[in-house]
């Protein structure tokens, strides 16, 4: 495993992240929760320190089920957590009012079995609340012990202006990255070098297309949302160029003796410097497959035809 420590803080994780959002039980097929709590010890075993969930997956089941998955081992890992979107009763929509984060906190430490969340972040921007109320916010969640930092998530070139400010104060940014989706590349690249701002990358499997277990005939039951062409990663031609890539990255697994998905990760993690991997998992098997991207490198050559397969 390698551990890295978040910009801005004394907080130390490993460099592959759990991700959460298959553990709200929604969305993503056959989901049982006892798989999920033994995925959670499959990653603690292997040296996974780092666990990001989010109030809105699940409604809080994923959180439920995490506290649960960690018991008395939750001292010994780094919970991220994110708030910003409501739902449940009613449309979805963003919220980052004060008022709102000071009542979300609360019900997710309640749903984490916990006092306190290391990183709580942002988990979309709502439009019309300044920064400077949520950044007030969140500090006020740091005196009170709730918290111990804040990050963003789902920020682009287009909140620079407003984030600039608090440079130093934000540990982490969340968005989308991988070998499938690299539009937000250039963006991660400046936050990280110019905000200090620690890169966490969601999609980092490009929700399991890069895993090398499908091919074009692939198809999803209604229960699991890859099935609606929103998903672009596994419809029309942007699913072709993925297998494309797919192909590209089974000589070198082969060359390492590693998984396919283990060459998704480690791409990610010589690409983007300092950064932290997400991967959602719904069992076992597939955390020992992600632990496998850890504590290799890929050679230049390698990371070069990578580069050049998955540009746009």
């Amino acid at each position: 495993m390698e551990y890295i420590t978040l910009k801005n803080s004394d907080i130390v994780v490993s460099r592959l992240c759990m991700g959460g959002c298959p553990m709200g039980g929604y969305g993503w097929g056959d989901v049982q929760e006892q798989e999920l709590v033994d995925a959670v010890h499959a990653a603690l075993d292997s040296g996974v320190t780092f666990f990001d969930t989010a109030d809105t997956y699940g409604l809080g089941q994923s959180e439920r089920v995490l506290g649960k998955a960690l018991g008395e081992r939750r001292k010994d890992v780094i919970i991220a957590d994110k708030f910003g979107v409501r739902a449940g009763n009613g449309p979805t929509y963003y919220d980052n009012s004060p008022e709102y984060i000071r009542q979300a906190i609360d019900l997710s430490l309640r749903n984490l079995g916990t006092d306190y969340i290391d990183l709580y972040q942002v988990h979309y921007r709502d439009g019309k609340t300044p920064l400077a109320d949520v950044i007030g916010a969140l500090e006020d969640l740091q005196k009170a012990g709730k918290i111990r930092c804040y990050g963003l998530s789902n920020i682009h070139s287009e909140d620079f202006a407003e984030i600039k400010p608090f440079t130093g104060k934000i540990v982490s940014v969340q968005d989308e990255y991988s070998l499938a989706c690299r539009k937000n590349e250039k963006d991660l690249e400046t936050l990280y070098s110019e905000y200090r701002m620690t890169p966490l990358t969601w999609g980092s499997l490009g929700q399991g297309i890069l895993t090398g277990k499908y091919d074009r005939s692939v198809a999803f039951a209604a229960n699991d949302r890859r099935s609606r062409d929103i998903y672009v990663n596994f419809h029309g031609e942007k699913l072709l160029k993925n297998l494309e890539i797919v192909e590209a990255m089974r000589p070198i697994a082969e060359r390492h003796g590693k998984s396919v998905s283990a060459v998704a990760i480690r791409f990610i993690l010589d690409r983007l410097e300092g950064s932290v991997v997400l991967v959602g998992a719904k069992r076992p098997a597939q955390i020992l497959g992600n632990v496998e991207g850890l504590s290799w490198k890929l050679d230049e050559e390698e990371l070069a035809l990578l580069d050049q397969v998955s540009k746009d």
